[in-house]
Formats: structure tokens, sequence, C-alpha cells
């Protein structure tokens, strides 16, 4: 499944009931990064952050710093005061393989990748780069939009032999019954809270009340039941209009899983016009990348995380400044084709790209070698693919839980190509919740983890809103690679995943995965680094590499 949770009013992270956890970290020493370099460092006696969060920090908070403001995002802020500060680095461009991106947003229409060579409009390759009308990017999906999970398109289409449609339907049936299951739940929580609301406004006499006037209420039998399910609800929303929305967003959500997604019967590709399991077969898509609905805002939610302007005093800062975003279609509300996203990434790497960000994945990969190529294709052109782990809460160690695109074919582990890393997500509390109960993790295919859960960002139409998944932890991710490449523009790409790797902070303390309670790992257990991503601290080490002082 791809992990843009496209439903504006609702993501994965929401459904499971994440929250923001996360504060208090301690740094281990490192064989690159000695104590005497500048790095960041905190002791174990630092206190997690016990005061509730003000609005700007909720909405800041992947972009704080530890020792000074006991929230451990990745020390951006810090990173621009104290270490770029007035310093000019080179553009990045930076593609962001993903749905379409709103190109007039007004935190992105100053970040966007333009290709100088073509002229808008003409309906010609002005450039005679193999696509037409190019202007800022490419769109492989044409003017569709929702689509099947690929293990429903391989029963459709009868892909695979005997035993791959045998493993398809065994998930499709699994998936079925869970999402009917939820569209149940969702509708039955519709009824009673609409009952209990009728009845506490008729014990109160008043339509509208708070969670304090709910305490105050004396009751028994069925009202305290309906007293305690409405003060449950309203102890996590400013009030019941705020969890309407979430339930609507839900059963939006999960309703077009139903529709879509899980429909055998539908076809999302015949208005494209292409065949996609031919890889040979492409001459399809359009010169527009730009979002085609509302709801479709997962690449622009991305975009701005990586690289919102940092100058215009608007909305939000993203990561990356001296950034071009290139915008390539390519992700669809439903699984990506195996062909789409092989081009996607060559176009992306023949076109100047340097940062590649892929905040997308799926469980069942027909076609797997087209991307595999393209991946080695762009690690021969030096450009860095950052990759989102997906929302599961799986261990991706275990062969029994595929996610595809990936650096190791499932070969125990052994990376075929030396240029992708691959990102978990955090919460915004330390102790055993640091990890969000919906990333996936693995000591040999998680490579780090940086801030995924509740991030503010861009949305279409002008908007922003908090999004929730290891597709906001990528970016993340892919903002600090691109800082990197445009200030020390001679370090490697297979240099910058280094860094990155090296460079972050490595907490003592034990955390669950997958939302389990009982056992607590070492981040060292769960992911490849043991570390989280620090721009500080990454800046610093590329210093130090680009000068020979330090050898990865």
């Amino acid at each position: 499944m791809n992990f843009n949770f496209n439903k504006t009013k609702i993501n994965q992270g929401t459904i499971k009931g994440i929250c923001l956890l996360f504060s208090g970290i301690l740094i281990s020493s490192c064989a690159s990064l000695s104590p005497g370099n500048n790095t960041l460092v905190a002791t174990s006696a630092l206190q997690p952050k016990k005061a509730e969060m003000s609005k700007e920090a909720r909405e800041n908070w992947q972009h704080l710093d530890l020792l000074q403001d006991t929230i451990p995002g990745m020390s951006v802020d810090r990173a621009y005061k104290e270490i770029i500060k007035k310093k000019k680095g080179e553009k990045v461009i930076v593609a962001v393989i993903d749905s379409g991106i709103d190109l007039k947003h007004e935190d992105l229409t100053s970040v966007l990748w333009t290709n100088s060579g073509e002229i808008a409009g003409t309906g010609r390759d002005d450039d005679n780069n193999g696509f037409v009308d190019d202007v800022h990017g490419y769109n492989f999906l044409g003017e569709s939009y929702n689509e099947q999970l690929e293990f429903a398109r391989i029963l459709r289409l009868g892909i695979g032999d005997e035993a791959y449609q045998a493993k398809a339907r065994a998930r499709f049936e699994e998936r079925l019954a869970e999402t009917s299951q939820i569209v149940g739940q969702v509708q039955q929580m519709f009824t009673a809270l609409n009952e209990a609301d009728a009845a506490v406004q008729e014990e109160l006499g008043q339509e509208n009340y708070t969670l304090e006037d709910l305490e105050g209420i004396q009751a028994s039998g069925q009202l305290a039941m309906q007293v305690g399910f409405l003060s449950q609800m309203l102890s996590r929303a400013d009030d019941l209009e705020e969890v309407m929305e979430s339930l609507n967003g839900a059963y939006d959500y999960y309703s077009d899983q139903l529709n879509y997604n899980l429909n055998v019967d539908f076809d999302g590709r015949e208005e494209v016009g292409d065949d996609p399991y031919d890889y040979d077969d492409q001459a399809y898509g359009n010169g527009n990348p730009s979002h085609r609905v509302k709801d479709e805002s997962h690449g622009t939610h991305v975009a701005g995380i990586i690289a919102a302007d940092r100058n215009n005093a608007e909305g939000i800062r993203g990561v990356a400044n001296n950034v071009s975003i290139m915008s390539v279609r390519a992700v669809p509300n439903g699984d990506e084709y195996d062909k789409d996203i092989a081009l996607a990434i060559r176009y992306a790497v023949d076109n100047g790209a340097k940062v590649i960000n892929a905040s997308f994945g799926k469980d069942f990969s027909p076609n797997k070698e087209w991307v595999y190529e393209a991946l080695q294709y762009a690690s021969e052109k030096d450009v860095l693919f950052v990759h989102a782990a997906g929302n599961d809460g799986k261990d991706l160690d275990n062969p029994e839980n595929p996610n595809f695109p990936n650096d190791h074919d499932f070969n125990n582990g052994q990376e075929f190509t030396d240029n992708v890393i691959t990102v978990g997500a955090l919460t915004a509390q330390y102790g055993p919740g640091m990890i969000a109960a919906f990333s996936n993790y693995g000591a040999k295919n998680v490579d780090v983890f940086a801030p995924g859960a509740q991030i503010y960002s861009t949305m279409p139409e002008g908007e922003y809103t908090f999004q929730s998944g290891t597709s906001m932890a990528a970016p993340a991710v892919a903002g600090l690679a691109a800082l990197i490449r445009s200030y020390y523009p001679k370090l490697t790409a297979v240099q910058v995943k280094k860094i990155i790797m090296e460079s972050g902070l490595q907490p003592e303390v034990k955390v669950r995965v997958g939302g389990e309670s009982n056992e607590l790992y070492a981040l060292s257990e769960i992911s490849k680094s043991g570390k989280i991503a620090n721009v500080y601290n990454a800046l610093v080490l590329a210093n130090q590499v680009s000068k020979g002082k330090v050898e990865l």
C-alpha cells in the first residue's frame, strides 16, 4: 500500500490514536564525532518536557532542539542560527515522487523546479528530453487518481503463478475483512456519538458544552455511560465538531478502500491508456504534475516538509533552503505501478535531481526488477534515494513482511545498491513511546528514524494541517540530505547517507514498536544506525568529511 493517507481529514496515525510522544535524549559517543568537535551532546540527567507544548511548538516540533527546547526535533532551527547563518549554498534539485503537488501554494511556488528548456503549453518537447511540457516535472498518472492495491490487481489480471496469486488472495481477504470491520465500527461510533450528544444536551439544557460541563453531571445508568463516552472523545479533541470531522475522514478513507483499493473489478488505469505491465509502453502521461482534487494532498504535504519557503513569513519553513522541488506525479490513491516508479526515478535522475524523496511503498511488486534497475541507475548517477519505511508497525527484517521498493531484494539485508536510506518515524516525546506505533522498523532494513507523527505542513488550496506517517519522516531526511549537498556539494550520495546515519543522536532509552506495550528495544535493535537524524550534527560531520578530517 502506498503510504500517502491521501484523505486530508484522516491518516493512519490519527486512526491508531497516535499522540505526540518524545522528549529527552542521550547521544552516545561515536568514532566520527568526538566531543571536541562542536557536536550536540545531551546528558542522561536531561528531563523530558512535562509542560504541554504551545501551538507554535506543536507546529514546528520537528525543527526544535533537545538541549534548548527539551523537544527532540532535528535541531533544524539551531543549525540555521549557529552553523548556516547567512552562508550561501548551491541549489539542489529534490524530486518528490508522489501524488500531485499544489503548484500554486503560497509556500511552494518560489521553490518549484523549472525546466528552463521547456516552454509551457506548446504541446512540444522543447528541450528534447523525451517529455512534453514538463515545466515543473512530469505526470505519469494522466488524469487518473483512484487505484487498486497491487494484490487486487494481481487477482483481477491473473498476474503470476498459482502460488503468487494465492498469496495475493490471502492478503486481499485479510485486508478486506479488516477494512469492512473498521467501516462498521465507525458507523457504530457515529450512532453512539449522536445519541450521547442528544442525551447530554437534554440533561444540560444547552446545545454546546465542554469537558468541564460533562464532569459536573451526576449521572447513572445509560446516561453515565454516554457522559463517559463523550468525555473520552473530548479529551482528545477541542470539540465534538473535530471528533465528527475525524470520524467522517475515517469513514471516507476506508470507504474509498472498499470502493477502489479493494474492489477487484475496478480499473483505475483505463483512462491513462497504457499497459502498465509493459515496460516498453512509455508514451503516456503529461507535463502537468499538479494535484487533481483537494484530497490529493500527500505530495503537497511532503514537499512542504522538505522545502516550504523559509523567507516569505507565510505558513511554515521547510528543512532545506536552496532547494528546487521537482514534482513527479506517480503515486495514486492506491498502490503505485512499478513501471511508473521506475520511469519516475529515471526522469528525476536525468533531469538533475540529486535527492529523490519516495514516501510510498507496497507489499507486492510484480515487476520489482524495473525499480531495482532504476535505483542502481540513480546510484551510478550519484543520486540519493530517501524512502519511507512504511506504516504497518512491522519488522522489515522478517521476510513475511515484504516492503517495496527496497535496497536488498530480501537477501538477508545485504544491499545491492548503496544510495538508498530508509526512514522510520518518531513521535514528539521521549520514552517508551518514542517510536510511532505505526512505523515499520528493522535492525537490517531501517536505517534511521526522524520526526513523523503529527507533522504540520502544506496542503492543497493554500491550507496547512497535521499528518502522520513515515511519509512525513522521509522528507525530513530528504531535506537534511539537500542541506548537506547544498553546502558540501563535493560529497557523494553515499557519503551523505553515511553522514546522516553516523551523526544522528543515539538515546539510551528503550522503546516499544508496533504499539506493543511489553517488550522494549534499544534503537540499535530496531534500526541499522540506532540513531535519530540530526541536522546540526550532520552539518558538523559533513564539514569534517569535506575537509578530509574524518573518513567514512
